[in-house]
């Protein structure tokens, strides 16, 4: 063979090892790319929005919380009838009961305590605090807390003071805390059971506390009507500790 044709036969061989390496480079890459640009790193701000689209979906998915709560009872009849709605609608509520009533109902009050109700101290005699009466005041707090552990077996921690009046030194002495309202429908001194509603439900917001009183039938159907309508709205009722401490 002459060396021209040796020549030749090389740069054939060179030429061929050349384009297979080249085609397979190809077929090489084009099989990567989709993993590469399927494991793409998320940048920071990426991730940032991610999280808060996310928590903002949590937040509209979840229920307000309110709490109703109740003065004065318990009831033998209107109470009794309120707890049957209650249960009825998977509902809690506090009870806020004067000592009294309790002893003459303890039926009533073990089936709050069942039912998964908050029982707090509302006086011995639905007593309202002064300057005058300091010692009477604290006597009765005192008296309608034995009144509901002897019932229950659960010491008391809360208590609605009538008519809001109340001692901060009360909260250290009796190691109790005190609960207010942010909604009052006046219930108890109206029998317009729609009037009530709507003053409870026009005023309904997050973490609100409603008043209302076990002691009239009026109030037993506004209350659960307004129960109908916050649930339909999207809240969750629970006791007033799950409002002041959650």
């Amino acid at each position: 063979m002459d060396s021209q044709r040796k020549r030749i036969l090389i740069f054939g061989v060179i030429l061929a090892v050349s384009l297979l390496f080249y085609f397979l480079g190809r077929k090489q890459t084009q099989v990567h790319e989709p993993v590469i640009a399927a494991q793409r790193i998320e940048t920071e701000d990426e991730i940032l929005v991610k999280k808060v689209y996310m928590e903002g979906k949590e937040k509209d998915t979840e229920a307000q919380k309110i709490a109703l709560t109740f003065d004065d009872g318990p009831h033998p009849y209107y109470t009794e009838q309120l707890l049957d709605g209650l249960k009825e609608r998977g509902v809690v509520a506090t009870f806020f009961v004067t000592g009294e009533h309790a002893s003459l109902h303890p039926d009533v009050i073990k089936r709050m305590q069942e039912e998964g109700h908050l029982i707090g101290n509302h006086t011995y005699s639905h007593m309202q605090l002064t300057s005058r009466n300091r010692a009477d005041f604290k006597e009765e707090l005192i008296k309608t807390n034995e009144i509901i552990e002897e019932i229950t077996g659960v010491e008391v921690e809360y208590v609605r003071p009538p008519y809001g009046a109340w001692d901060k030194s009360f909260e250290e002495e009796l190691n109790m805390i005190p609960v207010l309202w942010t909604i009052d429908p006046m219930d108890w001194c109206s029998s317009n059971v729609s009037r009530i509603t709507e003053r409870i439900t026009n005023k309904a917001r997050e973490n609100a506390i409603i008043l209302m009183h076990d002691y009239y039938d009026t109030s037993v159907t506004a209350a659960l009507m307004a129960v109908d309508e916050l649930l339909k709205e999207g809240y969750e009722f629970v006791t007033v500790e799950e409002i002041l401490f959650d």
